[in-house]
């Protein structure tokens, strides 16, 4: 396998309702077989360990903060600001991470997404950092697709 086969995280896009964002940073992307020890009757040395359901972490974006409008924190208010007076309007979320020409290499599709946290970063008067806006995601369940080079 040749050094260049491996890929490198850092160029990616996500795109949401045909609007594509840039984040810096993307993490949640996980899922993890849950299971369950059962005891066998007079059996003591072991337990079996069966197999019971996908979890998965919610999905964590994070940007800069910016000071145009946003499909993507309109979602976040209409979804967190009515007091689930409405009924919350799910979304499939995609990530796509990218080679050097822009190709897509491995794309994520979350499915039945949305809001559940927006934050934003502290404000401090003796630090001129960026201000960033984290944005979780809860989903029902994921696929991957590879593509090749």
């Amino acid at each position: 396998m040749d050094s260049d086969d491996y890929l490198v995280g850092f160029y990616f896009e996500l795109s949401f309702q045909g609007e594509d964002a840039a984040f810096k940073e993307v993490s949640g992307l996980s899922k993890e077989l849950g299971i369950e020890d059962v005891r066998s009757g007079g059996e003591n040395r072991f337990k079996y360990r069966l197999p019971t359901v996908t979890t998965s972490k919610n999905l964590v974006l994070k940007r800069a903060t910016l000071p145009k409008d946003s499909q993507l924190i309109d979602w976040c208010a209409s979804t967190m600001d009515d007091g689930l007076a409405n009924p919350i309007e799910t979304n499939v979320v995609s990530v796509d991470l990218l080679n050097n020409e822009g190709t897509v290499l491995m794309k994520w599709n979350f499915y039945d997404a949305y809001p559940v946290q927006y934050s934003v970063s502290d404000l401090k008067s003796q630090e001129s950092e960026i201000l960033m806006e984290s944005i979780e995601l809860a989903y029902t369940y994921f696929d991957v697709k590879a593509f090749t080079q």
